[in-house]
C-alpha cells in the first residue's frame, strides 16, 4: 500500500500540537455507513468525536488517554473545540465523556491523535500487527448517514456496523499503498460515506477486535456514497509514529 501526500486537502499541519483553521461538521467531515445495520455488540473503544456537543466523526480509543481519528476531522479546530463520548452505541448518551487537551496530526497521512483530558475506564483497542492482505475480512462501524447523497437525511444516533473486506489497491483511485487500505463495497451499494470519517476498520472476532484502519474517503472520487470501494488510513503503518507521540 503506497504513501499519499495530499488527502482531502487537509494535511498542511505538522506532527505537533496544533491549532487548526476551520472545524468540520458531521455533514462534511467524512463518510457514513451505507447498507449496514445497528451494532450487534458494544465496542468499548468506539468514540464519537464531537464538536459543540454534536457528533462530527468517529475515533478509536487506543490508550486510556489517547484516541486516533482522521486528520481531516480535526482540521480547523483547537483541542478545546473537541470532546469524545467513548464506549456507548448511542452517541448522545452513555459511556464516558472526555475533553481533548492536545491534537497531533501526521505531516502526510490522514491520521490524527487526540490526547484526552483524563484517562478513561473503557478498554482501548489493540492496533494489529498487520492490516492484512486482500481478502481479509473486516468490519467498519460508525454513526454516519445511512443514505448515499450528502445531506439526504438525519444520521442515526445508534452505532451502525458493516462487514466487508480488504480488496486490491488497484480497485481504488489515487490510493497510496503503504499507508492506505482499499476496502470493498459489498453488493456494490454498501460501505462508508459522509459522516463516518475517522471511525475504525477492525478485524478479528467479538471480544478480540484489532484496529487496522481509520475511515478516510471514497475510493472512486464519486460524491455518491458506496458506489465503489472506500479508502482507509492504514493505522498499522503509523504504529511507530503513534508510539512516539503517545509514550510508546
Amino acid at each position: 500500500m503506497r504513501k499519499r501526500s495530499v488527502l482531502i486537502g487537509v494535511l498542511a499541519a505538522v506532527s505537533s500540537a496544533i491549532s487548526l483553521p476551520a472545524v468540520a461538521s458531521a455533514d462534511d467531515a467524512g463518510v457514513r455507513i451505507i447498507g449496514g445495520h445497528d451494532a450487534t455488540e458494544e465496542y468499548s473503544f468506539m468514540a464519537s468525536l464531537q464538536i459543540g456537543g454534536s457528533h462530527g466523526c468517529g475515533a478509536s480509543l487506543i490508550k486510556p488517554d489517547w484516541a486516533v481519528t482522521a486528520a481531516h476531522c480535526v482540521q480547523g479546530g483547537s483541542p478545546s473545540d473537541f470532546s469524545l463520548r467513548i464506549g456507548s452505541n448511542d452517541n448522545t448518551t452513555g459511556g464516558e465523556e472526555a475533553g481533548v487537551t492536545n491534537v497531533v496530526t501526521h505531516d502526510s497521512g490522514d491520521i490524527a491523535l487526540l490526547q484526552l483530558d483524563h484517562a478513561v475506564q473503557a478498554a482501548p483497542i489493540k492496533i494489529a500487527a498487520e492490516s492484512g492482505a486482500p481478502g481479509t475480512e473486516t468490519r467498519i462501524i460508525g454513526w454516519g448517514q445511512t443514505c448515499p447523497e450528502q445531506g439526504c437525511g438525519e444520521a442515526p444516533t445508534m452505532l451502525q456496523e458493516l462487514d466487508t473486506s480488504i480488496v486490491d489497491d488497484g480497485d481504488c483511485t489515487s490510493i497510496d499503498g503503504p499507508t492506505e487500505i482499499c476496502t470493498a463495497n459489498p453488493g456494490g451499494n454498501s460501505g462508508a460515506c459522509y459522516g463516518d470519517s475517522g471511525g475504525p476498520q477492525i478485524k478479528g472476532t467479538s471480544g478480540n477486535w484489532e484496529l487496522i484502519g481509520a475511515t478516510s474517503r471514497a475510493g472512486n472520487n464519486n460524491p455518491t456514497c458506496a458506489t465503489g470501494p472506500s479508502i482507509y488510513t492504514d493505522v498499522v503503518a503509523f504504529t511507530d509514529w503513534i508510539n512516539q507521540n503517545t509514550g510508546g
